[in-house]
Formats: structure tokens, C-alpha cells, sequence
């Protein structure tokens, strides 16, 4: 039986997407806790493609199918979304325009179309991170002239992370401190997600940037810092990459409907 890995955002409403799946035979990786494999395990647990789920969250759904053909180890697995709307199924297609778009109904069929016929080449898109090359890290994350800019756990030489800095900038190392920029800066999965609950106040009130380092191996990445915000009742709505070493995300608390 094949493995096929499932993206969704929405456990009960993933159900009937998964039935179909296993209805066609195949084994169905999906943990709506643990939206966040490393590479390795992508690796390591013999997928042969991946679903993604955009009738929830296309913006999560376009960063995951980014995020995979960003790598080497995962960039020639077979790409099969499914669902959402017209108009943002056409903004991944346009990142992505050789991955199989599938309604609920024909996925199956488009799925194994997909592994049959695996991508020899396939389009590597533009990292969403990467899409403002010559800005400065103070201009990506919005820092401004005269601004105070409070830091949570910050490296050693983070100065060389943020760069020059406006003028009249105030750097306050306080994680308690109501500033219009705060950056947190993660370096371990376990303690951001201990830590998530008592600071997420401070994306009512800042423009809260949560930061992590590229290429790691522990899982600490893109996907899992959204997924663990996420589920305490935050939403993301900017990405971008600071230099060589840090990415970071912005979050604010999500508006009730």
C-alpha cells in the first residue's frame, strides 16, 4: 500500500478527503497536531506524493508545496491539491502550475495519474519569503524611524541579523515590553511551544515577529511554528528571510467571525 502524506488545516472536515484516499488504497499520513515534518521525515517514511488541502488556509497550502520543492529530497514528489476557490487556487497555480489540481471527487484518479508519472524537472517557485530581494531586514519587518523594537531571546551578534537600523531606533530586551516591533527569536521546538501560550498576548499589541533558523534538522521550521500558532488562535500574514541564517513570520490574533 502507498503512502501519501495529507496536509489539512481542519481535522473534521479533512474526514471525508481521507476516506477517499484510503478508499483507494492508500495509507494516509496525517496528524492535524503535527503539520510540521522535518525533511528527514519526509524522507524516512517512504511518501510517494503529497496532498494539500486548499479549502482551508490556501496560504498554508501554497507555503507547504514551496516549502517541499524547495528542497532536494522532497522537490520530486508529486504534488496533488485539492479544493478551495477558483481565484486562490489560481495564486498557487501560479507559483506551482505543474503540481495536479484535484476537486474532492477526482482525487483519487488525479493522484495516481500524479505518481505515475513522476515530474523530471519540476518548478522550484520563488521562495513568498524571498519575493522583496535589496530590502533591508529593518524594511521587511517593518521597522521604523525613532521606533522602539523589543527583542525575546535574541543571539549572540543579533545586531548582524537586523543590520543598520533606522535612525533613533531603541532596542529593549524585554520580553515584557509593549513595543510597535517585537521579535522573538526561537531556538528550540519544545520551548517555543511551552512558551507560545503565555506570550501570545503580545500580537494583540506589537507587531510580532516570531524568528527561526534555516536548515534544521529538530523540526523547528516554517510549518511548525505557523501550525502551533495557529492552534492558539493566532494567524500569520507576512514571511520573509532576514539573511543567510533567520526567517521569521508575523502573527496577529485572529479575529472572530
Amino acid at each position: 500500500m502507498q503512502r501519501v502524506r495529507l496536509f489539512h488545516w481542519k481535522p473534521e472536515e479533512a474526514k471525508p478527503l481521507i476516506a477517499k484516499l484510503r478508499a483507494a488504497r492508500y495509507e494516509v499520513i496525517y496528524n492535524s497536531q503535527t503539520q510540521s515534518p522535518s525533511v528527514r521525515e519526509m524522507k524516512q517514511s517512504g511518501t510517494v506524493a503529497v496532498v494539500i488541502d486548499l479549502s482551508r488556509l490556501p496560504s498554508h497550502g501554497k507555503y507547504v508545496g514551496a516549502w517541499l520543492r524547495g528542497s532536494k529530497s522532497t522537490r520530486h514528489l508529486p504534488l496533488v491539491f485539492v479544493g478551495g476557490e477558483a481565484v486562490k487556487v489560481a495564486a498557487v497555480r501560479k507559483h506551482l502550475p505543474d503540481a495536479v489540481y484535484a476537486s474532492l471527487a477526482g482525487v483519487a484518479v488525479a493522484l495516481k495519474k500524479a505518481i505515475a508519472s513522476p515530474l523530471r524537472d519540476p518548478v522550484i517557485p520563488r521562495q513568498m519569503m524571498e519575493t522583496a530581494p535589496g530590502r533591508t531586514a529593518a524594511q521587511k519587518l517593518g521597522i521604523r524611524e525613532g521606533s522602539a523594537v523589543g527583542l525575546i531571546d535574541p543571539p549572540t551578534g543579533y545586531s548582524k541579523v537586523l543590520g543598520e537600523l533606522p535612525q533613533g531606533v531603541e532596542i529593549r530586551e524585554d520580553p515584557n515590553s509593549a513595543c510597535p516591533v517585537t521579535l522573538w527569536f526561537v531556538h528550540d521546538p519544545a520551548e517555543y511551544e511551552a512558551a507560545l501560550p503565555s506570550r501570545r498576548a503580545l500580537a494583540a499589541r506589537s507587531r510580532w515577529w516570531i524568528l527561526w533558523q534555516k536548515g534544521r534538522r529538530d523540526g523547528l521550521n516554517g510549518s511548525f511554528v505557523r501550525s502551533r500558532a495557529l492552534a492558539m488562535g493566532l494567524v500569520d500574514y507576512k514571511i520573509c528571510s532576514l539573511d543567510g541564517v533567520w526567517s521569521g513570520m508575523v502573527f496577529t490574533v485572529k479575529k472572530a467571525r
